[in-house]
């Protein structure tokens, strides 16, 4: 691939002038700066560079041409997309004078979604996705049928090989493309079925009509593995699916809507739970981070309870009105806008700008909703019955919170007695560790290095804050200590200025009940700190399974599968038998010294830790709801589904 860039010169070292400038022309500047264009180069951005290319066969879908996706993972790591939509144009392209194939492949900000003729609404928004793909691919083929024939061009890292050649007559249409991950770029080359899978049933759920399979064909099998979505209800369908272990109060209420250009589709139903799962929309785009529709659609659902409460007279004279929060606890919906010309903060599309899509989700959710609620009073009073409970809790729970903070931190006073603080007081370079166990505890305060780590130790298990309200939460040591040693609020009230630590390490046994203590508080912070997953503060610590020793030396491992390649290896350099190798087995942190906690699970040159991470906000609620909700069978056929995922298990 050629480096367009200018000028030829060079600055010297130190100097800024003229010559420091570099211009990157063409797919130059995606491969020079990936993450500008896909958010990272991490297994994130492998998925990504899958998504973009779905993303513009669901575009055909949406345009009601499409109704078919397959995307296949081969042995070799490469992927093919196919889709039954008219065929990417190959005549030749006024502006470029290039094949219009080829300039939608290898041109930046080309493509159909730009013009008023293409398409009405599109997922895309810079129109770089499969030319960003095609540059950061080693090698990119795109076969296209269209008008009768067939024809195809290849790439190699954004670079046509050869023209776009006609290869014969089809009696079909659609677009076919292939690639394989640039390597250099990406690392390891490792799709996850189950992450991919995910994303296209989402995608199901939102196109009704569309059907998209997924075939991985990467593993020594007799037959590959394959899933099919297809939903009729659309996102009916997905609401019922995220409830389906929920007890809900009322069927579902569904609103399908075009406002002055924006085509607005909700769907709303409470269940008898405490969270709130509320799942936004851009053009099939996830809107993590919400923005205008998201917006709209709560000022809605806010107002019109409210008016449907007074005037069925659950609200009385001087009674204050009901909050946003007490209206989203136990909510479960789906909101999602399809528009022209949708305005995202970023290429990776978390949140919509556009002002006007407040003013339309707010028209089309207020109406239907205020007629549904009247033409179901049934419905409208166990709605409202939550909601006025809800309200209840939350301000027995304000005075909860105003307790914890104002014995907390954040107001100068005591910290927790158990806490043993750290000497650091800048928040990047401190880190806190929530350690199961008074024993644990007691050693990783004797091995820490106090300047910047501090320790706090749990006892027993913290509360299942997935079947509690946050009042009954806040009455809960542990979790009182957890939130005032924190320092920042929490829920609502969260402040991530006032954080205390930038690094907060879930450390527990390698066990049933250390498994449990770690869900137990990931689900708190999920449900209650979430800012400081979304920040990567939140870590999980590895200590290590067994201790290997050889001689004077102990060799550290962290698996089973370690354990035995390392035996191996220390019976073969000492020639003599495994069997006379000395394995320890820790059960728990509290069975190392404090020196041996340190060396393997806190010191910065030899720990491993796992950052927590939530890529899909919807498939960690339901994961969270699984694992710790009510419903029995479902956290069954769940364990039983992924034990042979889990590691480091005792039963």
């Amino acid at each position: 691939m050629t480096d367009d860039t200018t000028p030829s010169t060079s600055a010297a070292p130190g100097e800024y002038d003229e010559n420091s400038i570099q211009v990157l022309e063409g797919l130059a500047a995606v491969r020079k700066r990936p993450g500008m264009y896909i958010g990272s180069t991490d297994v994130r951005g492998l998925h990504k560079i899958v998504g973009e290319v779905v993303d513009n066969s669901v575009d055909e879908a949406m345009a009601g041409i499409c109704d078919h996706i397959t995307i296949t993972l081969h042995a070799d790591a490469s992927v093919t997309v196919t889709d039954n939509g008219r065929g990417i144009p190959v005549g030749v392209h006024r502006q470029t004078g290039k094949s219009t194939l080829e300039t939608v492949m290898t041109t930046l900000h080309a493509g159909g979604k730009f013009g008023d003729s293409g398409y009405k609404v599109a997922s895309g928004l810079h129109g770089v996705g499969v030319s960003a793909v095609n540059a950061l691919s080693e090698w990119l083929r795109v076969e296209v049928e269209r008008d009768g024939r067939r024809y195809v061009q290849e790439y190699r890292r954004g670079e046509p090989v050869a023209d776009v050649a006609d290869v014969g007559p089809s009696d079909s249409h659609g677009t076919t493309t292939t690639f394989l991950a640039d390597a250099t770029i990406f690392g390891e080359l490792d799709y996850s079925f189950e992450a991919l899978a995910q994303r296209f049933r989402e995608l199901a759920y939102l196109t009704k009509g569309l059907t998209i399979t997924v075939i991985d064909e990467r593993f020594d099998a007799p037959i590959p593995r394959e899933m099919t979505f297809y939903f009729e209800g659309g996102i009916v369908a997905y609401l019922r699916h995220l409830n389906q272990r929920r007890e809900t109060l009322h069927r579902p209420f569904y609103v399908e809507r075009d406002v002055e250009g924006t085509h607005v589709e909700v769907a709303i139903q409470y269940n008898d739970g405490y969270a709130e799962s509320v799942f936004s929309f851009a053009n099939n785009s996830t809107t993590s981070d919400g923005g205008t529709h998201l917006t709209g659609f709560r000022t809605a659902v806010t107002k019109i309870i409210n008016d449907h409460a007074r005037k069925a007279g659950f609200l009385k004279g001087d009674d204050a009105n009901l909050a946003g929060e007490d209206v989203r606890e136990g909510l479960t919906a789906i909101v999602s806008v399809k528009l022209q010309d949708p305005q995202f903060e970023s290429q990776t599309k978390n949140k919509l700008g556009n002002a006007e899509v407040r003013n339309h989700v707010e028209i089309a959710v207020g109406a239907a909703f205020r007629a549904y609620l009247e033409d179901n009073p049934a419905d409208a009073k166990r709605i409202i019955e939550k909601v006025l409970t809800s309200a209840r809790a939350r301000r027995a729970a304000q005075m909860a919170r105003d307790t914890v903070i104002r014995k907390g931190a954040l107001e100068g006073m005591t910290l927790p007695g158990k806490l043993a603080d750290c000497q650091e007081k800048d928040p990047d370079k401190s880190e806190l560790y929530l350690v199961e166990g008074d024993s644990a505890g007691g050693s990783a305060k004797q091995g820490r290095d106090r300047r910047f780590q501090a320790i706090l130790p749990l006892r027993g298990k913290i509360l299942n804050v997935e079947k509690a309200r946050e009042d009954k939460m806040l009455q809960h040591e542990e979790i009182r200590a957890i939130i005032t040693a924190l320092g920042a609020g929490i829920g609502p009230s969260f402040r991530p200025d006032k954080l205390r630590y930038h690094r907060v390490v879930i450390m527990t046994d390698a066990d049933v009940d250390g498994a449990h203590i770690r869900t137990l508080l990931l689900t708190f912070f999920f449900r209650h700190m979430a800012p400081i997953i979304d920040g990567g503060f939140l870590y999980i610590a590895q200590p290590p399974l067994f201790r290997v020793q050889d001689g004077r030396n102990s060799i550290y491992v962290y698996s089973e599968q370690e354990r035995d390649d390392t035996v191996r290896r220390v019976a073969r350099d000492r020639r003599t038998v495994p069997e006379k190798i000395d394995i320890q087995r820790y059960k728990g942190l509290g069975e190392m010294n404090p020196e041996q906690l340190w060396e393997t699970t806190m010191n910065p040159a030899n720990r491993t830790m796992l950052q927590v991470t939530v890529d899909d906000a919807a498939a960690a609620d339901e994961v969270f709801d699984t694992l710790m909700g009510d419903a029995v069978p479902p956290r069954k056929m769940f364990i039983q589904t992924h034990a042979k995922n889990v590691r480091n298990l005792d039963v």
